[in-house]
């Protein structure tokens, strides 16, 4: 499978750079959603990715006008006002539009995309396209990322648009349960090998299968993110990359 990466390089002045991703942000999990904001509000990053996944659902660029995501699009848009933030589709969100990134000025990220940064270069991807064992995910990743059901499905109605992403978050979570996280789709290595050295890369980073580590793979170094639950469990993640290297932190410490 061949990979086309954007490219990007770090702003110049940029010394300390976090990486997030699987978020979920959603009402079912308040304390999760406060973790983040108030990182958001007291990161002393100096420029945040998030890799995808930051909302459980987003149905349209129509639900900017619900309080819950009013309230985390005002904190992006914050944060974006002082730092950049690049945030990255990932396969639960894969719908914010142009009217999400101008009401917040975050920045698209492209999945995926080749960031230079502090002498070498790490391809960022949500992770998602690389879990092709999971064959049916695949099949409907292809399916709901064509313009054509893209357009049908935001030409539905607001509340039948969230029930059919309250079905399909129910059907995934029962499909996790009965699987058992040992089961859990990861990312195929010989394709992540194959992606790197299409770029050029030494190293990955990507989130989605909430596996969080640092690993070889190959003759190069993967770095997993974590995903955040604080509501029914105790996970939460930043990692951060400076000059001495890469280290992970509590939302709190960072």
């Amino acid at each position: 499978m061949a990979v086309e990466a954007a490219r990007l390089a770090l702003p110049a002045g940029v010394r300390c750079v976090d990486l997030v991703s699987d978020l979920h942000l959603c009402p079912a999990l308040p304390r999760t959603t406060e973790a983040f904001l108030t990182y958001l509000d007291r990161t002393s990053a100096d420029a945040v990715f998030v890799l995808g996944d930051l909302f459980e659902a987003w149905v349209g660029d129509d639900v900017l006008n619900e309080a819950f995501e009013r309230r985390c699009v005002d904190a992006l848009r914050c944060t974006a006002a002082r730092i950049p933030l690049w945030i990255m589709h990932g396969n639960r969100d894969f719908l914010l539009g142009t009217a999400f990134f101008e009401a917040t000025g975050a920045l698209p990220l492209a999945d995926p995309t080749l960031v230079q940064g502090f002498g070498e270069t790490w391809l960022l991807t949500h992770g998602d396209a690389l879990c092709i064992d999971d064959v049916a995910y695949q099949e409907f990743r292809q399916t709901v990322r064509q313009p054509a059901w893209q357009s049908a499905f935001l030409a539905r109605p607001l509340p039948q648009r969230q029930a059919l992403a309250r079905q399909m978050r129910d059907a995934s979570q029962a499909h996790q349960q009965a699987a058992g996280t040992a089961q859990w789709s990861d990312i195929d290595p010989d394709l992540a090998g194959q992606w790197l050295a299409a770029v050029g890369a030494r190293t990955l980073v990507h989130g989605h299968t909430h596996r969080p580590g640092s690993s070889p793979l190959g003759g190069s170094l993967r770095h997993v993110l974590s995903d955040w639950d604080l509501d029914h469990a105790h996970r939460a993640e930043v990692l951060r990359r400076t000059a001495p290297g890469w280290q992970r932190l509590a939302p709190d410490q960072a």
